[in-house]
């Protein structure tokens, strides 16, 4: 685990001054256990927050999408911008990487390959990246043209090497902190059992190379988050991420599910606040674009208040297991990204100052 607590020479930063620096959108001295980040960082939106408007103003790209039979103008920012990003936070989530390897079939490198090394150039030596996994190796089935199909790539070791493993960890070298294996929610007939589901997770991760690359697995199918999963991460030191997302139980539920284990090997963890429970994706996009500030109309509920609360406790859970929680800020969470980190960085500084 990358140690973030202060030097033995420096006196820690003070209360007052951690608050300053969360106001600031400056995270790095928040926590000792807890290491701030987002899911993904190139949003237009984020002008006049973590990317200066004098230098990135005029150098926005953008590109048109449609969702749900809705447009959106999405604006971006260079990718050079990363050096900003790690100005504010610890952490990146990179996550195009999950519908294209980095490596085609025939061994050339693919567009993303030359994206994510385009990012490790800029990147500082002391960044550190989590890197999600392409969904052609993890996901039972993929969607195309409309309709789910059977996935022939699904846990083939050899190509997830060849592809993705060993490039990423040549681009990335020692910033890559982990990778995220992400897999679709499957109602309970068209999925294994739990136990159906574990066995053939260990035949490809039991024969993943000893490399120190931490795998996270995010599963979101309430139904296979039993005992036996999470007996089998804390067997292998996989980890488990803490997501809050469409249909998962809350953080809270998902730490008594786990038997109260944070079982990564190398003692870090992950907590992925994606899209507001019992909010489909689109709906939530419409919501928040274009990123640029915090919705009351989700920050104000229950849900959203419980998120941050859970992700204060889950930092708590992790300072007592001597752990460092990667905490990933999505803007479909809260409107905003950055804000939601602001907000959980106070609500954690709120819990040290009630128990001093």
């Amino acid at each position: 685990m990358p140690d973030s607590s202060p030097a033995p020479s420096e006196a820690p930063p003070s209360l007052s001054d951690r608050r300053a620096a969360a106001d600031a959108l400056e995270f790095s001295s928040i926590h000792p256990h807890a290491r701030f980040g987002t899911a993904s960082d190139r949003y237009g939106g984020w002008l006049g927050q973590i990317y200066p408007e004098e230098v990135y103003g005029d150098r926005i790209s953008s590109r048109k999408r449609t969702l749900a039979g809705r447009s959106y103008e999405e604006r971006r920012v260079p990718i050079e911008s990363v050096r900003h990003y790690f100005q504010h936070f610890g952490v990146l989530e990179i996550d195009f990487t999950f519908y294209r390897p980095l490596v085609e079939p025939g061994g050339e490198p693919s567009s993303n390959y030359h994206v994510l090394s385009t990012y490790a150039d800029h990147a500082p030596e002391d960044a550190a990246f989590l890197v999600k996994a392409p969904q052609m190796f993890f996901a039972r089935s993929l969607r195309r043209s409309g309709e789910f199909i059977d996935n022939t790539d699904f846990l083939d070791r050899d190509a997830y090497l060849r592809t993705f493993h060993e490039p990423v960890q040549d681009i990335l070298g020692d910033r890559l902190a982990g990778v995220i294996f992400q897999q679709e929610y499957q109602r309970v007939g068209d999925s294994p059992s739990p136990e159906a589901n574990v066995e053939e997770f260990d035949a490809f991760f039991r024969n993943l190379p000893d490399d120190d690359v931490q795998a996270h697995i995010e599963l979101r199918s309430e139904h296979l988050l039993q005992p036996v999963y999470f007996d089998w991460l804390e067997e292998r030191g996989l980890g488990h991420v803490f997501s809050h997302w469409t249909w998962l139980p809350q953080i809270r539920d998902q730490w008594r599910m786990s038997g109260e284990r944070l079982p990564a090997a190398n003692d870090e963890v992950v907590a992925r606040l994606l899209t507001p429970r019992n909010t489909k994706y689109a709906d939530a996009y419409a919501q928040t674009h274009p990123f640029d500030a915090p919705v009351p109309e989700i920050t104000e509920t229950q849900e959203a208040q419980d998120m941050v609360l859970d992700t204060t406790a889950l930092t708590y859970r992790a300072e007592a297991e001597n752990a460092l929680l990667n905490i990933v800020a999505n803007n479909r969470a809260w409107g905003n990204a950055p804000d939601l980190a602001r907000t959980i960085a106070h609500r954690i500084l709120d819990e040290e100052e009630r128990r001093a």
